[in-house]
């Protein structure tokens, strides 16, 4: 099967996957499935440095996976499309943390 007969967009799978497919990013995605988070919030819940926050997510909105809004001098995360929450729901299902 060459790409033009797959049942899936495999560039925009593949760069869906690839985005997610870093620790950390994902660790972010997990967070924001439960809402909206300003950049403060992150650093406190990932354990990273504004810089490396600031860098992951620069390509999590690189991808189109989250989406952002200022508030004074405040930037909020969320989630954004359906496409990152129907993968991290599957990850839930397939690796729980807990048995």
């Amino acid at each position: 099967m060459d790409a033009m007969t797959l049942p899936v967009k495999t560039d925009a799978a593949a760069a869906l996957l690839k985005a997610m497919g870093n620790e950390r990013r994902l660790c972010i995605l997990l967070h924001l499935a439960h809402g909206e988070k300003s950049v403060g919030e992150m650093e406190a819940l990932v354990g990273l440095s504004q810089s490396a926050l600031s860098q992951h997510l620069a390509i999590l909105r690189q991808e189109g996976l989250v989406r952002t809004r200022r508030q004074a001098q405040t930037i909020f995360y969320t989630l954004k499309g359906d496409a990152p929450m129907e993968v991290l729901s599957l990850m839930r299902r397939l690796f729980p943390s807990r048995p």
